[in-house]
């Protein structure tokens, strides 16, 4: 096995967790966005690896478990170099609940995963989607119990609007809080950053090229197979497309001038907010994680930061993130 390399890194809030500066989500290999192979994933993520990417995301809701189980066999004999990241409780409607965040199901949601991963602790524990029905602080209480057994090393909150944040870091600290950020998603991104850098926390971007639109790659989402859940997304809705598309011409042709590609330029200016960010764009393909990784030698001075934001300003996209009905169990 080649030593790994070394990419900059950041810190996980005050946990001493350092990870990174770009991390790899894995819910693509677990066939959300079309069929994936688990040789594949697995030959993936240690390409990852072995390229220096330390963080990996996934979740107990990807592939109903598979994703967890398709990661533990990717690290497995190199946990040591793993920043490993899992969550909990999105039930995404199943036995009518969009969230579960009972302190049992937290305690024995961890043990299943750390089954699955075949670890012993997990580095950073997310709750997946916010359970309006149970207070935060029951929650975040009994993932801190989590932390005092040894289990959990660090506690995260994904989809969390500012005041779950505070509550919940008002019980244990709060080492990441994982939302969509984008150039084509700011508006909550950048409200929940003001939050995050008040209390010492880090911003773990998801969908940080929107779903492969901020790449140039996507043109006719009516190419995508039929169990690609982007046909779902209203973003790729033929009303809203063909705008989209034209706001991803705008990043292209700034791309084009600075020598790198459209998802570079995306994932460059993203780190470029702060050193407290960290992006984890997901993909299937070898040679788009070596693309993701060339984002940190895309140097961006002020003024392109600026032209890069005008071109693609906070509300420009048309579209939902979500389809209608899932966007209740997000920024909660």
């Amino acid at each position: 096995m080649a030593t790994a390399q070394k990419l900059p890194t950041r810190k996980l809030g005050s946990s001493g967790i350092v990870t990174s500066a770009i991390g790899l989500g894995c819910m693509s290999l677990s066939g959300v966005y079309g069929a994936s192979s688990d040789d594949d994933g697995i030959a993936l993520i240690r390409e990852a690896l072995d390229r220096g990417i330390t963080m990996l995301d996934t979740s107990d809701a990807y592939g109903a478990g598979h994703n967890e189980e398709l990661v533990g066999k990717a690290i497995k004999g190199r946990r040591s170099a793993v920043v490993l990241a899992t969550k909990f409780g999105n039930l995404g409607g199943r036995g009518g609940k969009v969230a579960d965040g009972r302190p049992e199901y937290v305690m024995s949601s961890c043990e299943a995963s750390l089954k699955r991963l075949g670890v012993e602790v997990i580095d950073l524990y997310y709750q997946h989607r916010i359970d309006p029905t149970v207070p935060t602080e029951d929650t975040v209480g009994a993932m801190a119990r989590l932390v005092q057994q040894g289990k959990i090393r660090a506690l995260g909150l994904s989809e969390a609007s500012p005041q779950t944040i505070r509550r919940g870091h008002a019980v244990h600290k709060i080492a990441a809080v994982q939302n969509e950020f984008s150039l084509l998603y700011r508006t909550e991104g950048e409200e929940t950053l003001r939050t995050t850098r008040q209390l010492g926390i880090a911003f773990v971007a998801y969908s940080p090229l929107g779903r492969g639109l901020l790449t140039g790659a996507v043109e006719d989402p009516t190419t995508m197979s039929d169990n690609d859940a982007r046909r779902r997304h209203p973003r790729f809705a033929p009303e809203n497309i063909g705008h989209n598309l034209g706001l991803v011409q705008k990043i292209a042709e700034i791309s084009r001038k600075k020598k790198c590609t459209p998802g570079q330029l995306a994932l460059a200016w993203l780190l470029a907010q702060g050193d407290d960010i960290v992006p984890i764009p997901g993909t299937k393909r070898k040679e788009r994680l070596a693309e993701n990784i060339g984002a940190l030698a895309v140097e961006l001075t002020d003024g392109d930061l600026a032209q890069i934001s005008s071109a693609v300003p906070i509300g420009a996209v048309a579209g939902l993130r979500y389809p209608e009905g899932q966007m209740k169990s997000v920024y909660v």
